[in-house]
């Protein structure tokens, strides 16, 4: 199997932006078949470090300095205490809930009508314990529904083509989601709509990178791009905390 360069799979995704569709354009490993390829991480580590390398480049080159900007300007505050850095929720329990929650039902959408209620719960919940054992029992029963699912009749195959259709709008109704989400990171007093809109603006980009991995290399790729990602910012808040204390 012919690896796909990036610099390709980088034009896919672009394609994918402006028309979006369920294609796939990337190959799947045969080593895992059904339901458990969709779980297992497709991805070699230099492609996951290739898409997160490009994800904090934009983020932090193209669209950080517009978003200091508005954010000085608007007057907000982040929620993130720079002295108690949220490694767990970051790089774990965010990139878990959120890919569920957000693109899991992308290739899966009948799955959707149990699973968002659930998540969404779990969600506005946070680390709370009750939640993570919601959220476990979640995993476990899309395992359990995943591994029983058959090909689907007459009737089935009709309706996805119909969500076929639609999903150009479900995906980038997702993105946006995801986006919007992430307001609530920031505290504001008074503060014009569109400057809400540029400070998620990162997110939303993340958000169509996440889905694309998803939809090519399947939920466990972009949970582990995602909490990748993650990482990234953190540990340079993380670095920097370090150095001003050793000055």
């Amino acid at each position: 199997m012919t690896p796909v360069r990036f610099r390709h799979e980088f034009k896919c995704f672009l394609s994918f932006v402006w028309r979006p569709n369920l294609t796939r354009h990337v190959p799947r490993s045969t080593a895992l078949t059904g339901w458990p390829a969709d779980w297992w991480p497709n991805i070699s580590l230099a492609r996951l470090l290739a898409w997160a390398a490009t994800l904090w480049c934009l983020n932090l080159l193209v669209l950080g300095p517009v978003v200091l900007a508005v954010f000085e300007l608007s007057g907000a505050t982040h929620r993130i205490n720079v002295n108690d850095l949220p490694w767990l929720q970051a790089i774990l329990w965010a990139p878990l809930v959120e890919e569920l929650l957000f693109r899991f039902s992308l290739r899966r959408p009948v799955m959707a009508l149990g699973l968002i209620p659930l998540l969404v719960i779990v969600l506005l919940n946070g680390l709370a314990w009750w939640a993570n054992s919601l959220l476990a029992l979640t995993i476990a029963l899309l395992w359990w529904v995943s591994a029983r699912t058959v090909a689907p009749r007459a009737l089935g195959y009709q309706w996805l083509r119909r969500y076929r259709r639609a999903f150009p709008f479900v995906m980038h109704l997702s993105v946006l989601g995801f986006a919007a989400l992430h307001i609530k990171n920031f505290v504001f007093v008074e503060v014009e709509w569109w400057m809400m809109v540029v400070l998620v603006t990162p997110q939303w980009v993340t958000g169509l990178v996440l889905s694309w991995v998803r939809l090519q290399r399947g939920v466990g790729a972009s949970i582990l791009l995602h909490s990748f990602f993650n990482a990234g910012p953190l540990s340079v808040v993380w670095v920097a905390l370090q150095m001003m204390g050793d000055g």
